[in-house]
């Protein structure tokens, strides 16, 4: 029995190494060749036809597959990434603004403001080069994080801004904020603060308006009419972000909401009632009702693990990886052989690589 127990672990681990590498060629391949990261590459002959096409540049999603293969020791196409925002993605050198997505030659597909984006960007900038900027980079540091700047004032967005899920708005004239966007916005400021010292400042002064906000319970929006709705992107606020320590009583509710709102059979969604489900045809989104994503099940499990609680988190992980084919990890998993998913998505890897990297102990075997 014990020699049948350690063939199965075996097994597992050269699978799970196995997907390792998968995920390292997913992310590789939404990196094309004038620096853009797209979000997957539609390209692939086994693309799903009936899907969103996701060959564009959300510079979010980008971004984690910047971190994740920068702390796999991939690290050829992230600077290529930077250069083509600083250089290529329409009006952020005239703004510092990023946008909702771009089309890959660098103009603007979709034109929401996600603030978030500017600082996810920081935070990979940082990651990769560790402080030690070079001059055009520092320009871009700049840029980015004078555009958080800019369109903050006293506790709140001055201007329309949208969340990271693309779906809803935090209004000026209500002094809103999306709680993620904030806290990726303190994030990047940090992560800008070798460049001028300023920025640690702003970013403590909003730490605390978000704090403030959140006190009774970590909240998707803030403002004159708040936004209780449980969201499972919250988990952004222990990682990466480091707005709340992993064992912090705040934390341990919104895991406690997430189970009880949004998990379902060990899958999770986004929150409660979500339709997308990434369906097109006809020239129409059919939103037929979301499914669970694998992107927040891997969050999942980091935030547990550094919580300690590896066992659950191994949970989490394990309902991805027993239900994906072919070292594919889509958008979202489906109880049913109806509604299929975009796959390959560049971001579920990256989540997959840096869970991964975790619960290995910081490091990949």
């Amino acid at each position: 029995m014990g020699d049948q127990r350690r063939e199965k672990a075996g097994t597992a681990a050269m699978e799970d190494q196995g997907l390792v590498n998968a995920s390292l060629r997913v992310l590789r391949g939404c990196a094309v060749q004038n620096g853009a990261i797209v979000a997957a590459d539609s390209d692939l002959p086994d693309y799903p036809r009936q899907v969103q096409d996701y060959r564009y540049v959300w510079p979010r999603d980008a971004s984690f597959m910047c971190v994740a293969a920068n702390r796999a020791g991939l690290r050829d196409f992230q600077e290529g990434f930077f250069h083509w925002l600083l250089y290529r993605a329409e009006g952020v050198r005239e703004s510092g603004l990023l946008f909702q997505n771009y089309h890959v030659n660098g103009p603007k597909r979709w034109l929401a403001l996600q603030i978030d984006q500017n600082g996810s960007v920081l935070w990979a900038i940082a990651d990769f080069y560790r402080e030690d900027f070079p001059t055009a980079i520092r320009d871009l540091v700049k840029l980015l994080a004078d555009g958080i700047v800019s369109v903050w004032k006293e506790g709140f967005f001055t201007t329309l801004t949208q969340d990271l899920w693309e779906e809803r708005y935090a209004y000026p004239e209500l002094k809103q904020f999306h709680t993620y966007s904030l806290a990726a916005c303190i994030k990047g400021l940090r992560c800008a603060a070798p460049v001028a010292p300023v920025y640690a400042e702003r970013a403590a002064a909003m730490e605390r308006t978000l704090k403030k906000a959140n006190r009774k319970g970590i909240i998707r929006t803030a403002g004159r009419l708040r936004d209780e709705t449980c969201d499972a992107s919250l988990l952004g606020l222990v990682w990466p972000f480091g707005i709340y320590e992993p064992d912090d009583p705040l934390v341990e509710k919104l895991i406690g909401d997430i189970e009880r709102f949004l998990v379902g059979k060990g899958g999770i969604r986004r929150y409660p009632l979500d339709a997308y489900d990434g369906h097109r045809r006809y020239g129409i989104d059919a939103r037929r009702g979301g499914g669970a994503w694998p992107v927040l099940n891997f969050w999942m499990a980091l935030v547990l693990s550094l919580r300690g609680e590896r066992n659950r988190a191994r949970v989490y992980a394990d309902h991805v990886l027993n239900r994906i084919r072919a070292d594919r990890i889509p958008e979202q998993l489906f109880p049913n052989r109806i509604q299929e998913a975009v796959s390959p998505l560049g971001w579920s890897h990256a989540m997959y690589l840096l869970y991964r990297m975790l619960a290995d102990g910081g490091k990949f075997t």
